[in-house]
């Protein structure tokens, strides 16, 4: 065996003469520097947390009070009144030259522990003020003097120049919401979907839970909010994620785009060099809380402690349940290139490699012609399969191929060479845009390691694109940081003229470790089964609007493309964040709501003209309902995840509720998600309109459903990623694509400036009615290639 033979060469090498001398040396100074290192590192997380512990306060601010102390004494005051008299008999009695350093010992006593009554003293009037949520009830525009009096209280409480964790202790925690309320608004959520009948019927069994069971399992709800973090967080990962026994691949993970119209090099290496460092750097920020926290109004802070979890991160498959394993750190990527593994180091004594360091070790891979061993190629598939089935191989792969097994488990990240090149052409945009998303979100189904908290794809034409597993954290998460790789890697680091990386290649480098894997000649049943298994395809699509648009006003649209796509109303899934709270992650926001579908069956109507004042204010009642429910969500006032713990609750106790079990077998075939642009200053959208993230997408929730994801590029561009499978002949993704079209074009013609940009939209599509099999056109304002509505 390969790994046999490199130990017996590694042996072999420190018995030959001068062994000692080469070695004694470098080895020494090796250990040393490793020692040196992981003490800074622990130092600087030590003072990272203690300065985290005392925010708002500051360190100056105890010597500020120690020395305020002291000047009261100068003067014959005791602002203690006589505590620190007490405290000085306390201590030991070292003589009578020692009288006056124990006084001072006393005053810094006395001094630390005023300081600490004062830091529990600010946490606590800082959680308070966060714990109202009127702000988010305020009409936009407008504020009222409660508001302007609280954000002024905040902006006096919370201190100056936060870390990343610097309000973790301040966060409220996630409110119960009251069962009968819950209970209410979901009825409301259903009564568009479902007939008279079945209404009545559902009432029913809503009203025997609150008779016989409700009151039971809030106690229980109640009782753990008070005692964890967030009383729904923790089940919401371990239940909803890491006890599903699916594929992760399509059905949990999902994937982040690059630069639409530009690739910023086309040497493959150079990009993977420079987006790896960008990363390398983004956690080193991290691991020194130089992150800033993200401020709603720039004032409200949001929970940080998804970013925990970003690096070194891997999901590890149980037979019943998977874990996650979080490495405090990790020195090399795992890289795989047509069927290898590789071992990059991204450290040497110095630092982090520069990038034309990396790029130069990513070339090595790609110029290297070792062949992949036998089922290598393939064995990544088996983070697709199963999460039962791949449990068990991985068991075997712990015996058989240990080194290699912890070498891609252990990485900070996984980084995927691609051998084909992706992104848009203009000679075929939805074709290339088809290709582009399910490459990102499925591969070849063996080129992925579905377990990384992230996997860094690199095509062949240099196009960039992210894989994220999504139990760890949420999309905003991840987002943020492939904001901060794109912008760093293009504009900061930059390439050179001929575009390779900046700097010089460090010849010095040893090369990328193979990883060798004991694998046996004939395969097992999972391997077979996750080759064989057939994946759905994605699409992205994209549209402009001149009309004046917000997230919650995007998102009620959905209705007006689900009829005229040859369905019906059905439950709509629109996601929302509540990381308001401590440990806080999502919420659903059900927009189908009897507004919205009022509106929808007015517009509809043909004898409806445009522009009508009718219409108009449906629109606006449809708009308004939906934003109440988003703010509800977002305040800890939603449906979805309360009655999810509840049903938790249920399950313990052995207590079947018929109601509960009716709502969680549901089915979403419409769920949607908006993608936020959290750095806004990090790209200059109005001089470089082309260098603005994509955004990304994610697999169809039911099998005859769609996944829809948006994000706003801009003010004139929302970005559309439609998925649907191809198994379900009731679905297509380019006719949903060109029905959520329509249906914008039909809100923005109820305005003025709508009108005008409908009639030119209807007249380019009118001159290429031919096209409509492939890609859209749809030349509207700043759009330099057709606009692909694509299926799935």
């Amino acid at each position: 065996m390969a790994e046999a033979r490199q130990a017996v060469g590694f042996r072999h090498s420190l018995t030959s003469d001068g062994a000692d001398a080469e070695l004694g040396g470098p080895v020494l100074q090796e250990v040393y520097l490793s020692g040196l290192r992981s003490w800074k590192r622990h130092l600087s997380r030590f003072w990272n947390d203690f300065l985290t512990g005392v925010f708002p306060a500051s360190p100056l601010s105890w010597l500020f009070l120690f020395s305020a102390i002291q000047l009261a004494w100068f003067l014959q005051l005791d602002p203690s009144l006589g505590l620190t008299e007490k405290i000085k008999e306390l201590l030991p009695d070292w003589g009578g030259q020692h009288h006056r350093l124990r006084g001072l010992l006393a005053a810094a006593l006395f001094a630390s522990c005023l300081w600490g009554a004062l830091i529990f003293t600010l946490h606590v009037a800082l959680r308070l003020l966060l714990s109202y949520h009127g702000w988010l009830l305020e009409p936009h525009g407008a504020m009222s003097s409660p508001t302007k009096t609280w954000l002024a209280l905040v902006r006096i409480f919370s201190g100056r120049h936060p870390m990343l964790f610097s309000y973790q202790r301040s966060l409220p925690r996630q409110p119960v919401p009251s069962v009968q309320d819950t209970v209410r608004k979901y009825l409301e959520s259903v009564r568009p979907v479902l007939s008279d009948e079945d209404f009545d019927w559902m009432a029913g069994l809503a009203q025997e839970f609150l008779r016989l069971q409700g009151s039971l399992l809030q106690w229980y709800l109640r009782l753990k909010s008070w005692w964890a973090s967030n009383y729904v967080s923790d089940w919401w990962e371990e239940f909803v994620y890491l006890h599903s026994r699916n594929s992760l691949m399509v059905n949990s993970n999902y994937y982040m785009m690059d630069f639409l119209y530009v690739t910023p090099t086309p040497v493959q290496a150079a990009r993977a060099g420079n987006a790896v460092h960008a990363l390398l750097l983004y956690r080193h920020r991290l691991n020194r809380q130089e992150i800033l926290p993200t401020l709603l109004m720039g004032m409200r802070p949001l929970c940080s402690a998804q970013y925990e979890r970003i690096f070194n991160t891997t999901r590890i498959p149980g037979v019943r349940k998977d874990h996650i394993r979080h490495l405090r750190d990790s020195r090399h990527v795992a890289v795989f290139h047509r069927g290898r593994f590789f071992h990059v180091g991204t450290h040497s004594q110095s630092g982090l490699l520069s990038p034309r360091a990396l790029e130069q070790q990513f070339q090595r891979i790609l110029d290297d012609p070792s062949p992949a061993c036998p089922h290598e190629e393939h064995l990544a598939a088996l983070t697709a399969a199963p999460r039962d089935m791949w449990a068990q191989v991985r068991r075997s792969l712990e015996s058989q191929a240990e080194d290699a097994l912890e070498a891609v488990e252990g990485a900070a990240f996984f980084v995927s060479l691609d051998s084909e090149p992706a992104g848009l052409t203009r000679e075929d945009p939805a074709a290339s845009l088809d290709a582009y998303a399910h490459a990102l979100l499925a591969g070849n189904g063996h080129d992925r390691w579905y377990d990384k908290s992230f996997t860094l794809i690199v095509f062949s034409n240099g196009k960039l694109g992210l894989s994220v597993e999504h139990s760890w954290a949420d999309c905003p998460t991840s987002g943020h940081m492939w904001e901060f790789t794109l912008a760093t890697e293009c504009f900061q680091l930059g390439y050179s003229v001929d575009g390779h990386c900046k700097g010089h290649p460090d010849p010095s480098l040893p090369p990328p470790q193979r990883l060798h894997w004991d694998l046996p000649d004939k395969p097992g049943p999972c391997l077979e089964t996750s080759t064989a298994t057939s994946f759905p395809s994605p699409t992205s699509a994209r549209a402009s609007s001149n009309a004046a648009t917000s997230p919650p006003t995007a998102s009620s649209r959905w209705p007006c493309s689900w009829p005229t796509s040859g369905g019906r109303f059905c439950l709509t899934y629109e996601s929302t964040m509540t990381r308001l709270f401590l440990e806080g992650r999502t919420e659903t926001v059900r927009s189908c709501t009897r507004e919205a579908c009022h509106f929808v069956r007015a517009m509809a109507d043909k004898e409806k003209t445009v522009g009508d004042p009718q219409c108009q204010a449906l629109f606006r009642l449809a708009v308004d309902k939906h934003q109440a429910l988003l703010k509800a969500a977002m305040s800890g006032q939603g449906v979805d995840r309360h009655l999810f713990a509840l049903y938790i609750v249920s399950q313990f106790l052995h207590r079947q509720s018929p109601f509960l079990e009716q709502v969680h077998s549901e089915q979403w075939q419409l769920a949607t998600s908006q993608i936020p642009v959290q750095q806004t200053h990090l790209f200059d959208v109005h001089n470089y309109p082309d260098y603005v993230s994509s955004g990304g997408g994610f697999g169809p929730v039911d099998d005859h459903g769609y996944g829809v994801s948006y994000i706003f590029m801009g003010d004139d561009t929302i970005t559309f990623h439609i998925s649907s499978k191809k198994s379900s002949a009731k679905t297509d993704s380019h006719r949903l694509g060109q029905h959520i079209e329509d249906a914008l074009l039909d809100v923005a013609s109820l305005f003025q400036e709508g009108q005008r940009l409908k009639r030119g939209r209807r007249g380019l599509g009118q001159e290429d009615s031919g096209s409509r099999g492939g890609s859209l056109p749809c030349h509207t304002r700043g759009s330099r290639a057709p606009t692909p509505s694509a299926n799935f």
